[in-house]
């Protein structure tokens, strides 16, 4: 897969802009259990207040607060409250806010900063809580005992309707120092986010006694926490939209650009390289391990970048929630690499198998289909059937045993997620319960826990789909990184002019690769301009392989081949197949047109270009005999004409190119003798300044050739005449009297 990552640079600000967004969706989610847990905490339990610096008190309130703060603590807290009575010029306004202004003078906060409020949050919470305890003392004298010591001890014993905060602004400082021990070891105990908590009762009783309405306090906050949270939500899915639109878009374009690529690199394959890979696998990975790849691209877009952010931003911030319970994710985390990797393992392997048996399941069809005619005349469709089922039945066992692997992550994740939450809450209710946590704070850390779970689901269900994928991108990565046996050169030449058509073979050896002996031997001749060669041989005596080294699907092992007198190892492969016209000896027709098809050798040809080349090639008969003529239909790969047709067709084709050069590889075999006999005149007619190669098993239809070249296990044993070749050449005098009969030969 990494091996196509450099294919994927056309895509790099799509796939840049979808991080950023991915991010921004994210950070946008993460953010959503922590007000929620704000809601919980502040807007519910805390009555929407935030935390313990009160935004208005009362004078009387707040001196009773200065007895427990410190000289500095009470010169930072009357530097940021302003003192309210009735000559301030905002009186007029604050009344209405604070109606019980009217009565005594209200401390208001000041415009501060979050840096502020922290700095004041301990120091009143303290004292506010403080305050609270001895009016609640005052009230009931017996709850004095709960502060223990001699201190508490003495507050029990004092009579009903003691003013405690003017005794205890006449105590010794040593006698106040023990009181002020025992509450700090108190609060040293608490949470500073328990504190807040606690200190919101006294807060919420004073804010009653100014006569705000605390119920639109709370209702306010929940209210606007509320607002942030929806446009938070609309935000991320927002992200969502783009980021799957751009995910979609990289992936389909990435998936296009490759196809392109493998189709335009499979066209530049020699038949050395059509050797190395079978059609059905070139399909296979050009379809099916092209699809692989896009959809985990799209995947990988969605998800691989997006779940690090949400593991990470999930940890961070469930830990600032709760540092206590970190072991419960590093637990989890542990849990879930180890279930990932167990089956990444497992899997690999089958994928790997699995996509060689798509590639058999392919050959066994595409075998079927082509060769239906001999399967139904040799009665062989239950065999075929078997084979086809052999290879149908290696693919389910290895795609069920794969699927029972996978199928294994969804509920293990569940039953981890499951526990998750059952431990997060046993322990959580613990820590509340020991007033260390608050319940929001508890909420919160369950969703990020979730959250990180999820985002490991998210890459196990990536691992699922890389391991295949992987093996199918280096599927197609081998076909791209594969590099064609027969190359143009650097600075090629260019063919004298007037070019003539001269075909010169020297001294030439040619060995399949892989094979352990050569198919050609030393072969030397030339064909002329205006003449026929023809080649004639045995069945593998490699006549198809020579005409087959001429336009360079192969190239030469030893020896050269010359073209007007240039190397065509010289020249562009371009230009020298612009100069052959070529009749391969299986007919090829493409779906379409006879037209379509005709024009395929020569786009610009005209209609009486094509009516000429069908003339020569003797199809006019057939093809205007219907009343589509050029227009009429071919199928895919000629099915609906005969092999003659077909035949004469790819001739046809082959003429309009009107090349100086023609190779007829066997390419008459499918005509009767009379069609081949009028074919052969007429091309001696229409194209007399051609070099003619033809490749035959017929002697009738060389007889008359300028020059035949007699083969015998790659080897050149006969050249010459006919007349010259029945003296001289025992191979070509066998192969004639086993076809014509002495009488026909002389």
């Amino acid at each position: 897969m990494l091996r196509l990552v450099r294919y994927l640079k056309p895509y790099i600000f799509h796939i840049l802009l979808a991080i950023v967004l991915l991010f921004v969706m994210a950070m946008s989610s993460l953010a959503l259990p922590d007000y929620m847990a704000n809601i919980v905490n502040v807007g519910i339990q805390q009555g929407g207040v935030q935390n313990a610096v009160p935004v208005a008190i009362r004078q009387s309130q707040m001196d009773k607060l200065f007895l427990f703060m410190s000289a500095s603590d009470k010169s930072l807290v009357l530097g940021n409250y302003t003192l309210v009575d009735k000559n301030s010029p905002d009186y007029a306004t604050d009344v209405k806010t604070y109606p019980d202004l009217a009565k005594e003078p209200v401390y208001v906060l000041k415009s501060v900063d979050q840096t502020q409020i922290n700095q004041l949050d301990p120091i009143m919470g303290k004292a506010l809580l403080i305050v609270a305890s001895i009016q609640q003392i005052q009230a009931d004298p017996a709850k004095a005992a709960a502060l223990g010591g001699s201190f508490g001890a003495t507050l029990a014993q004092l009579p009903p309707g003691t003013d405690l905060f003017a005794m205890l602004g006449k105590l010794p400082p040593a006698q106040l120092d023990q009181f002020f021990a025992v509450i700090d070891k108190k609060f040293s105990a608490m949470d500073p986010s328990m504190i807040d908590q606690a200190a919101v009762t006294p807060i919420k009783a004073e804010y009653t006694a100014l006569g705000m309405d605390t119920g639109k306090i709370q209702s306010n906050y929940i209210l606007n926490t509320g607002v942030i949270m929806l446009l938070l939500s609309l935000l991320s899915g927002a992200c969502t939209i783009t980021v799957g639109f751009l995910a979609a878009k990289t992936a389909a374009g990435f998936a296009r650009d490759l196809r392109r690529k493998v189709f335009a690199q499979v066209e530049n394959f020699s038949n050395t390289e059509f050797d190395k890979f079978s059609t059905a696998s070139l399909i296979t990975r050009s379809t099916n391990d092209i699809t692989q790849v896009q959809m985990v691209t799209f995947m990988m877009i969605r998800m691989v970048f997006m779940a690090p952010i949400m593991g990470v931003g999930g940890i961070i911030l469930a830990i600032g929630r709760s540092a206590s319970m970190w072991w419960i994710i590093a637990l989890a985390v542990v849990t879930l690499l180890c279930l990932i990797l167990l089956v990444f393992s497992i899997s690999l392997p089958k994928f790997k198998i699995m996509q060689g048996l798509i590639d058999r399941i392919n050959l066994v069809t595409r075998e079927n289909l082509t060769g239906m005619m001999v399967i139904r005349s040799f009665n062989k469709q239950e065999f075929e059937q078997n084979r086809f089922d052999k290879a149908n039945l290696d693919l389910t066992k290895t795609s069920l045993f794969i699927n029972r692997v996978m199928v294994t992550m969804m509920p293990v994740m569940m039953l981890i997620m499951n526990g998750l939450s059952l431990l997060i809450i046993w322990v959580g209710a613990h820590q509340i319960a020991q007033s260390s946590m608050q319940v929001g704070d508890m909420m919160a850390f369950l969703q990020y826990t979730m959250q990180i779970v999820f985002s490991f689901l998210m890459l196990s269900m990536m691992f699922i789909m890389i391991p295949r994928a992987s093996v199918s991108g280096d599927r197609i990565a081998d076909v791209l990184d594969t590099q064609p046996a027969i190359k143009d050169p650097s600075t090629p030449k260019q063919f004298s002019q007037p070019f003539k058509g001269m075909v010169e073979f020297r001294n030439v050896t040619f060995r399949y690769p892989g094979a352990l002996e050569d198919a050609l031997h030393n072969i030397t001749f030339t064909a002329q301009p205006g003449q026929t060669t023809a080649i004639i041989g045995s069945t593998g005596a490699g006549k198809t392989t020579i005409v087959n080294l001429i336009p360079r699907l192969y190239e030469v092992t030893e020896g050269a081949i010359y073209v007007d007198g240039t190397d065509i190892r010289e020249v562009c492969q371009q230009d020298l197949r612009a100069l052959i016209g070529y009749v391969p000896q299986k007919s090829m027709l493409f779906s379409g047109t006879i037209a379509s098809n005709l024009l395929y050798a020569n786009e610009s040809a005209s209609d009486a270009d094509l009516k000429e080349a069908s003339d020569i090639a003797q199809a006019s008969e057939f093809i205007f005999s219907k009343p589509e003529g050029l227009d009429g239909d071919i199928s895919q790969a000629g099915a609906n004409v005969s092999g003659g047709q077909k035949q004469r067709l790819s001739i046809a084709r082959a003429l309009v190119k009107k090349a100086p050069i023609y190779i007829f590889d066997d390419s008459f075999s499918a005509l009767d003798f009379k069609t081949d006999s009028a074919l052969r005149k007429a091309l001696r007619a229409k194209t007399r300044l051609s070099t003619f190669l033809i490749v035959t098993q017929r002697v009738s239809t060389i007889k008359n050739a300028d020059q035949i070249i007699v083969l015998d296990e790659g080897r050149v044993v006969g050249k010459g005449q006919h007349g010259e070749l029945m003296q001289n050449c025992q191979t070509y005098r066998e192969i004639a009297l086993s076809q014509l009969s002495e009488e026909e030969l002389a």
